[in-house]
């Protein structure tokens, strides 16, 4: 082999120009006016990362209800004071005052709440997974068409700092059309050991892998064609659920998703989206602490960020929601759109159930 061959055959690495890395809209939205009326219904643990996000940022929060009331109470005094508790749900539905709830309970009571507040009037930011089937999800969204409210869905992790900056470069089209997009996750799950979470069968790909199959939706769009996926057992796991899980998709391009939840040392995570004209890519140790470069033709661009996903996540899921109302167009992560985030996600899973190819 030629010495120039060689050195196009992967073999050496090339020396490349630093290049200025260009200011991007990672950051989370917010709207005008941070007066908007909101009330959260749901105490269970995310609800803090949702309350402390909006203090944070200056957002209104009128009333916090759950079933529990003490649960309520307790959240209200730790975030939001002057708000009032309430373990009445149509209680915030007649309030003139809230415009937006913020829906944050279990599936299984969150479609019933969705409905009624849509009934009511009120636009919504639902947890996330939306929906549990497509069919509840698609006559939804359809009702809050009819009504002519919005309907939105907590994808935080489409503002986490490094997966925003990855997607905004691709929207820019500084990297051309995608080609690959590979996500790599190393951390120990095992966490969920004793909590609800242990009672969800596909833990691993549907309640914590949605964030990566949105994101993957997120820079190709609905081009997804088809997909084949397992997941097995981690060496040493005590808790139910498997802790391994991969899937490869196929979308006029190729996608590949491993989630290892049980490593114990040396966590990592990376995410690679190729273009036709260069590579964004992130990585570092866990989800908050990530470094990110941009490999174009004018050599490597590496911004520096700033924020967290958590909570910046949260408080972009509402911001981008407020702004939609303020300037009456459909959210980022507008509900329709998170149908074909569902969708995928559902198909992964039920190939590794099956240990078949499904195709889309």
């Amino acid at each position: 082999m030629s010495e120039p061959a060689e050195r196009n055959y992967a073999l050496f690495s090339q020396v490349v120009a630093e290049a200025q890395a260009p200011d991007l809209p990672y950051r989370p939205p917010m709207p005008r006016d941070r007066g908007t009326g909101i009330a959260l219904f749901g105490a269970g643990g995310i609800s803090g990362a949702h309350l402390e996000a909006y203090q944070r940022h200056g957002l209104n929060v009128l009333s916090i209800g759950s079933r529990d009331l003490a649960r309520a109470m307790g959240l209200r005094d730790a975030f939001f004071p002057q708000a009032d508790a309430t373990d009445d749900f149509e209680r915030l539905l007649r309030d003139p005052r809230i415009v937006v709830l913020d829906i944050t309970t279990h599936p299984e009571f969150r479609v019933d709440l969705m409905r009624r507040a849509l009934a009511a009037g009120k636009h919504v930011l639902s947890q996330k997974p939306f929906v549990e089937d497509l069919a509840t999800g698609r006559e939804l969204v359809e009702e809050a068409e009819r009504r002519g409210v919005k309907l939105a869905v907590n994808q935080n992790g489409r503002w986490a700092p490094h997966l925003a900056w990855l997607r905004e470069a691709v929207a820019a089209g500084l990297i051309g059309e995608v080609t690959g997009v590979h996500v790599a996750i190393r951390w120990n799950h095992g966490w969920i050991s004793g909590t609800p979470f242990e009672a969800v069968d596909d833990l691993v790909l549907w309640d914590f892998g949605i964030h990566w199959f949105d994101f993957l939706v997120s820079v190709i769009g609905d081009r997804a064609l088809r997909v084949h996926a397992t997941t097995a057992r981690s060496a040493g796991q005590t808790v139910r659920p498997p802790l391994l899980a991969q899937a490869l998709v196929s979308f006029g391009g190729q996608a590949s998703l491993t989630f290892d939840g049980g490593t114990r040392y040396g966590p990592q995570d990376s995410t690679v989206v190729i273009g036709a004209r260069g590579t964004v890519s992130s990585r570092g140790p866990d989800l908050g602490e990530q470094s990110v470069e941009l490999h174009t033709e004018a050599g490597v661009a590496r911004p520096a960020l700033e924020g967290s996903w958590f909570n910046d996540g949260f408080a972009g899921a509402m911001g981008e929601l407020l702004c939609a109302i303020e300037e009456e167009r459909e959210p980022l992560n507008s509900a329709r759109g998170n149908l074909a985030s569902i969708r995928l996600c559902q198909a992964v899973v039920r190939s590794s159930r099956t240990a078949e190819t499904v195709s889309l």
